[in-house]
């Protein structure tokens, strides 16, 4: 295989989404809806508002290692966060968010300055590939993206600058953090012998329909938007799309286009509502309908894990990759392999055969077949294609930092995980559950090594 794994944790690349925690950024409060947790996030949320024109009227709030943080800066993260806030995410106080947002971006700025002294980078092409996928992912050529933020008044220069920005610490924060955090075997052994999450389900990974109640809603109101769910439960559960529905109707923002689908967690990290309504579910099956602070939701099971019995899914597809280069534009080889799909789904050749004549990877020769496959073999464009196709599917044309990939997936199969594949996963929870310690730790201490100096309005 000619391509490798790329590791950009929880990236989210929208074309105009703003910057908001994921679900995996979220904690329940007493009240059990969710409140962004801002500083020692491991997710990256990279958007095109980050190229916004300052105002006139700006001023500087803190100044770290010689670099200002304005205030329009600071007003501009808070503006996002609650203008994209989903219905029953509750935020702090305004002023208690600007200071969080304020010291999230000063450990930003110092954790930036680190990684430069130390040489990290993201370069052009790799960059070009990013941006060329998130336009791919809205069905937009680069010329069209271009053009989209030109309209809504956005920076292109600024917005590429901010992305490299948000990519390097990423990539600083995954190496420097995780170094800290020894795992023994003393301690992997304990853990698959002892702990409660070894023995039992330990992971869910699940979905959900958001029908919003407004907290003005008046009770008539509620009944209607209560009727509205109960029906999509019905429409669910005849055999409607879960994922579509929830495309068309479903008011939570955040997960929205993933068919809301938080992606595998603990059960820690899960709303205990949540994981009380699948009790009993299949994977496949949806719940009743159940009421939260945010409104009604209908969750479905997509998946179930425990650490003791745990499976993966491996998947066997094939392609055929265009490569891109500086010369060309990957517009243009979309185009390309637009063409080269609609000769084969048109049925007039096999994706084997046009894999042998077209592909630019060595699978080629073999029809494009890369054979087996576990989780994280593939950059995430890639994998986040095979995952969503079913057998025998074709994926539309897919941009990676490779070049232009038309997918198939051949066949899906449940793995039960050897004894050392489980050892690792047991070492990946007890890393998981050090890594916000070992993240404050570190950045306190990068902190107070850097000058940092606060200033007042004037």
């Amino acid at each position: 295989m000619s391509f490798a794994p790329v590791r950009l944790t929880a990236l989210c690349l929208a074309l105009a989404c703003a910057v908001t925690p994921t679900w995996s950024q979220l904690r329940r409060n007493d009240a059990g809806s969710v409140a962004p947790r801002i500083p020692g996030s491991r997710a990256l949320s990279t958007e095109l508002k980050l190229a916004g024109v300052q105002t006139t009227s700006d001023y500087i709030v803190a100044v770290v290692n010689q670099e200002p943080i304005t205030h329009t800066e600071v007003d501009k993260r808070v503006t996002r966060l609650q203008d994209s806030a989903s219905a029953g995410t509750r935020l702090p106080p305004t002023e208690d968010l600007r200071r969080q947002v304020l010291d999230a971006l000063i450990d930003e700025k110092v954790q930036l300055s680190y990684a430069r002294n130390m040489g990290l980078n993201v370069s052009d092409a790799e960059l070009d590939s990013t941006i060329e996928n998130i336009a791919a992912q809205n069905q937009l050529s680069l010329a069209e993206l271009r053009q989209r933020m030109a309209s809504d008044g956005l920076d292109y220069d600024r917005y590429r600058s901010s992305l490299r920005e948000q990519i390097i610490v990423q990539r600083l924060r995954e190496r420097e953090v995780t170094q800290r955090i020894p795992i023994t075997e003393e301690e992997v052994t304990a853990f698959l012998q002892d702990d409660p999450a070894a023995r039992t389900e330990s992971a869910l990974h699940l979905a959900h329909l958001l029908v919003a109640v407004p907290e003005s809603a008046s009770p008539s109101r509620v009944a209607q938007l209560q009727a509205k769910a109960e029906e999509l439960q019905r429409r669910i559960s005849a055999g409607e799309n879960f994922a579509q529905l929830v495309k068309q109707h479903s008011d939570d923002r955040n997960t929205r286009d993933e068919g809301g689908a938080f992606g595998m967690r603990e059960l820690s990290r899960l709303p205990e509502l949540f994981v009380n309504a699948v009790q009993g579910l299949k994977v496949g099956q949806v719940s009743e309908v159940v009421r939260s602070n945010a409104g009604f939701h209908i969750v479905k099971v997509l998946e179930r894990e425990s650490t003791s019995q745990a499976t993966y899914t491996q998947q066997r597809a094939r392609h055929i990759l265009l490569r891109s280069n500086p010369q060309q534009d990957s517009a243009r080889l979309v185009a390309r392999m637009n063409d080269i799909r609609k000769q084969i789904v048109g049925g007039q050749t096999s994706f084997a055969q046009m894999a042998r004549q077209y592909s630019e990877d060595g699978s080629g020769a073999k029809g494009g077949d890369l054979g087996w496959t576990s989780p994280g073999q593939f950059v995430p464009e890639f994998e986040r294609a095979v995952i969503s196709l079913q057998p025998g599917q074709i994926s539309e044309p897919v941009v990676s930092r490779y070049g232009v990939h038309l997918i198939q997936l051949m066949e899906r199969r449940e793995v039960q995980l050897s004894d050392a594949q489980r050892r690792e996963a047991a070492r990946n929870v007890l890393r998981e559950r050090k890594f916000e310690s070992a993240y404050e730790e570190w950045a306190r201490e990068l902190r107070a090594a850097a000058y940092v100096e606060m200033r007042d309005a004037p």
